[in-house]
């Protein structure tokens, strides 16, 4: 259910903020599907090539054809691909949509569950990402470098200030909506960059070592 100012409610009352054509999953059944790292590199592969064969896909993320047949099956069967519909006789897969969230249903059992463990994959293969990019800074143009930034604030606030403050991130990212999809609509000397946050309340926290910023300000830019 879609409200007036875009918000999507939830059958258990909880309301989530996004792009219109953003797929937003809180069935756990579907969440737990697509927590496997071979399909999220797939849907990596989608997103990056529009649409691709099991074959492209498999060449792309170097897996067997019948691995990766199977596992674009499962995603199609949970909704979060489907085939283009073109002649040939190896039809070519697409997402459904390129912005997925994940959201907890309050009333379905497991949920929690689905949803942490969907997040400790994305959280794994960030830090394999950004491990590999540190390791090649040394040879990257020293503009590349300079801009990026690795953040940490701890602060205390309420769970509707920290609500609106997680509302406020995803906002200031979709300012570039649609550029990775479409090439003409970068600006000259566009580069691809990706932002990788995690906000969370921390329930070993307390007042005595709490702090405002990182300590090296060149990490909180």
């Amino acid at each position: 259910m879609t409200n007036g100012d875009g918000a999507r409610t939830f059958p258990d009352g909880v309301t989530y903020r996004g792009p219109a054509n953003e797929q937003v999953v809180s069935d756990p059944v579907r969440i737990r599907a697509l927590a496997h790292p071979a399909r999220l590199e797939l849907l990596d592969v989608l997103n990056d090539k529009g649409e691709a064969t099991a074959t492209e896909c498999a060449a792309a993320i170097g897996e067997s054809v019948a691995s990766c047949s199977y596992h674009l099956r499962m995603l199609a069967k949970h909704g979060y691909i489907e085939k283009v519909d073109r002649p040939g006789r190896e039809k070519p897969w697409k997402t459904v949509s390129h912005s997925r969230s994940q959201v907890i249903d309050r009333n379905a059992p497991g949920s929690v569950h689905a949803v942490s463990a969907m997040a400790s994959i994305h959280v794994h293969r960030q830090a394999d990402r950004i491990q590999s990019w540190l390791q090649r800074a040394p040879q990257l143009p020293v503009d590349d470098i300079d801009v990026a930034s690795i953040m940490r604030s701890s602060f205390y606030a309420t769970h509707e200030e920290i609500r609106q403050f997680r509302d406020d991130l995803l906002e200031l990212s979709r300012r570039f909506d649609g550029r990775w999809q479409h090439p003409e609509q970068r600006p000259e000397g566009s580069l691809p960059a990706q932002i990788f946050a995690v906000l969370n309340i921390d329930p070993d926290g307390s007042g005595a070592d709490a702090k405002a910023g990182a300590a090296d300000p060149k990490e909180s830019e």
